[in-house]
C-alpha cells in the first residue's frame, strides 16, 4: 500500500473516532441535562404548583421545577397544539417566556453518515478507473504480473554482469545442451 494511502487511511480512523467521542460526549451532556416527561405530567405539574420557569420553543417546551423531584430539577416535553397552555401558565403563576423554534439542525455524525455512502461510492469509482489506466490500458488488470516492468526498469541483464558466477554458467550450459 502507497505510504499515502497509508497516512490517509490513518488520520480517516482518527477523524471518525475524536467524532465518536464528541458525539458521545454531547449526547450524554444533553440527557444529564433535562429529562423526558410525557405532556399530561408537565400539566399536573402545573395544577400542582411545582413548575417555576417555563420555556416554550415551537412545540418544544423545556422548564424547571421548584423542588428537586426524583427526576431532577429540569424536564423537557412536546406539547400538541394547545391553546389554553399560556392562560393555565398565566394562572398558576409560571414565569414563563416564548421563543422561535429552534432549527433542528443535524449533527456532524448525521451528516457524515448521510454522505458516507456516497463518497464509499466515489471512492471505489476512482479505485476502478485507476485500475483502467495502469499496466497497457487494460481494464480490471487485477492480477496483472508486473514481473515485466520490474526487468525493464533495472535494466537487461548481460553475461558481464554474471561472469563470475559459476551457477549461471553451468546454467546456461545446460540451455545449449538441451538446444543442440
Amino acid at each position: 500500500m502507497n505510504q499515502n494511502y497509508q497516512r490517509l487511511a490513518i488520520w480517516a480512523a482518527m477523524l471518525v473516532l475524536v467524532l465518536a467521542l464528541w458525539n458521545l460526549v454531547s449526547n450524554t451532556s444533553q440527557t444529564r441535562r433535562s429529562d423526558d416527561i410525557a405532556y399530561s405530567e408537565f400539566l399536573e405539574a402545573v395544577d400542582k404548583g411545582s413548575v417555576s420557569k417555563v420555556v416554550l420553543q415551537g412545540k418544544r417546551i423545556t422548564g424547571t421545577y421548584r423542588e428537586a423531584g426524583p427526576k431532577g430539577t429540569s424536564f423537557r416535553t412536546y406539547a400538541p397544539d394547545d391553546s389554553s397552555l399560556v392562560a393555565k401558565l398565566r394562572d398558576k403563576g409560571v414565569n414563563f417566556s416564548a421563543q422561535p423554534a429552534e432549527d433542528e439542525m443535524q449533527s456532524l455524525t448525521g451528516i457524515l453518515l448521510s454522505w458516507f455512502p456516497m463518497l464509499l461510492l466515489i471512492g471505489v469509482w476512482v479505485f476502478f478507473m485507476r485500475q483502467m489506466q495502469s499496466g497497457s490500458g487494460r481494464a480490471m488488470g487485477f492480477g496483472k504480473s508486473r514481473a515485466k516492468l520490474l526487468t525493464e526498469r533495472q535494466g537487461r541483464v548481460t553475461f558481464e554482469d554474471v561472469a563470475g558466477v559459476d551457477e549461471a554458467k553451468a546454467d546456461l550450459e545446460e540451455i545449449v545442451e538441451f538446444l543442440r
